[in-house]
């Protein structure tokens, strides 16, 4: 009974250790690999006669240093990435968004694609250091026995990590600010559907940005746009070329922030946008279409990469 005890508060950190390996990794797969391989470690630990006092660290600790040594092989293949290179997406459907998985439903607010598109530029330790820091919280104590690093270490890779990024903290979702968020998407997928430009432009901030990954595979813009008046355009030409194609919308919340997913006519998941709003106004457009990057939210659509052959 202690057994099984001990397994189920092990499976309650499953969401927060999600979460981590997540933001350490941009990918849903890698994440779920990564939790796994941290409960197969307690796991051994406990067979070879180990003694775990906090499971909690234990498990954190794990699936931060996985995450580190995850980093380095994970960086070479993205450096041969066809096109610019988004997170996969995390989606938790606004209607129902217990569906969700409960380690993917319950993601930090703060892993938004624009905060992880940011920890890029960091270096494996330095990421994990902000991450935990910045978005989970933890104190520098804490930190430093996650990463194996001194205290004083830690501080130093933080201010550092925050001069590379020009960047003092991360950017979590209020639930005021969230409500608004929520509204204003609502209104732009409305416009979106209706191909009013004009209305359009009002809700883009002048220096928004679309972002766009299809890997290679599926038809996706070559470089990220930015402007309102070309971001406008793009996007009224998108959706009316939806359209025509028989393309449906399903509002979600992507890496906790607003969105949507898009499905062909067979009901295959076609894409995932994320809204990136802030004073009021769409900043930034993160759309991926990469069918690598689908396939844990269902059947995926070949609608992009016919479109790509005909090319």
């Amino acid at each position: 009974m202690e057994q099984l005890a001990g397994a189920a508060e092990a499976a309650g950190y499953r969401p927060l250790l999600f979460s981590i390996a997540y933001g350490m990794t941009g990918s849903v797969g890698d994440a779920e690999d990564l939790v796994q391989d941290t409960f197969l470690n307690l796991t051994r630990a406990e067979r070879a006669g180990t003694t775990v006092t906090n499971l909690k660290a234990y498990l954190t600790t794990s699936v931060t240093r996985l995450g580190i040594n995850h980093l380095g092989s994970a960086r070479v293949r993205r450096e041969t990435y066809v096109g610019e290179w988004l997170p996969e997406p995390v989606v938790a459907f606004a209607e129902r968004p217990g569906d969700a998985p409960a380690e993917h439903a319950e993601l930090a607010d703060s892993l938004s694609m624009a905060f992880l598109l940011m920890l890029e530029a960091l270096s494996p330790v330095e990421r994990a250091v902000f991450l935990l820091r910045e978005a989970f919280g933890y104190g520098y104590p804490e930190v430093a026995e996650l990463t194996g690093k001194s205290e004083a270490n830690c501080r130093q890779i933080l201010a550092r990590a925050r001069k590379h990024l020009a960047s003092g903290a991360a950017d979590p979702a209020p639930a005021q600010r969230r409500a608004q968020g929520e509204e204003l998407a609502r209104r732009f997928f409305e416009v979106a559907a209706g191909g009013d430009l004009a209305e359009l432009l009002g809700l883009l901030a002048p220096d928004v940005v679309f972002h766009g990954d299809g890997g290679g595979k599926a038809q996706a813009v070559g470089k990220s746009v930015a402007g309102r008046e070309r971001v406008a355009h793009l996007l009224a030409f998108g959706f009316g070329r939806g359209r025509e194609l028989g393309i449906t919308l399903r509002p979600a919340l992507v890496n906790g922030r607003p969105g949507a997913v898009s499905y062909d006519a067979q009901g295959r998941v076609a894409s995932v946008l994320e809204l990136d709003i802030v004073d009021g106004a769409i900043r930034a457009l993160h759309s991926v279409s990469n069918p690598d990057k689908l396939g844990h939210l269902g059947e995926v659509s070949d609608i992009g990469l016919r479109r790509v052959r005909e090319r």
